[in-house]
């Protein structure tokens, strides 16, 4: 028999979805929901590359699409739920709306802003803190990025080793 899945894991395959469709179009595989009294307002996934954007992050996408279904930028009873620890600018973005509670799948030690690199989300210093739930479908949500740099690893590679044919082959000489 198979266990139920708890709500913050419901939510959480919902913004896997998302993540999904980012790796689909060649972005970073990230996603994001959020959910008010049971009811998704806001998703999104990562479009930087798409949009050449640098603030397209699954968060602040979805934490826009929240505010124009709300009609207000205060999020105060609100969860949000992403693939990956939020950053710096997600973090910051998540405070200002006054987001309840975040619920987040992989740490992201080399930035993650809730907790692992540091701690934006609860720090006392600023007006507003968020409940923070950490590691909630955790592997899917680390296997979705491992795999996606493995991948591009492999494709990055596979194109070096095309451009040198080609430089050889154009030029005569082996470049070894």
């Amino acid at each position: 028999m198979e266990a139920q899945l708890t709500q913050d894991e419901q939510f959480m395959l919902e913004a896997i979805e998302e993540a999904k469709k980012a790796g689909q179009m060649d972005e970073v595989p990230i996603g994001a929901v959020i959910v008010l009294d049971g009811e998704i307002i806001g998703r999104a996934h990562n479009l930087r590359e798409t949009r050449q954007n640098s603030i397209a992050h699954a968060e602040v996408l979805a934490i826009d699409e929240a505010c124009k279904k709300l009609g207000t930028w205060r999020l105060e009873d609100s969860v949000l739920y992403v693939t990956l620890e939020p950053c710096p600018m997600c973090a910051g973005a998540i405070m200002l709306s006054r987001v309840k509670k975040v619920v987040y799948g992989a740490k992201d030690p080399k930035g993650g802003c809730a907790g692992t690199f540091m701690n934006i989300l609860q720090d006392e210093r600023f007006n507003h803190q968020s409940e923070v739930v950490s590691g909630v479908l955790e592997t899917e949500c680390g296997s979705l990025l491992s795999d996606f740099f493995r991948d591009l690893r492999k494709k990055n590679k596979l194109k070096k080793k095309q451009a040198k044919e080609e430089l050889e082959q154009q030029t005569g000489i082996d470049i070894g």
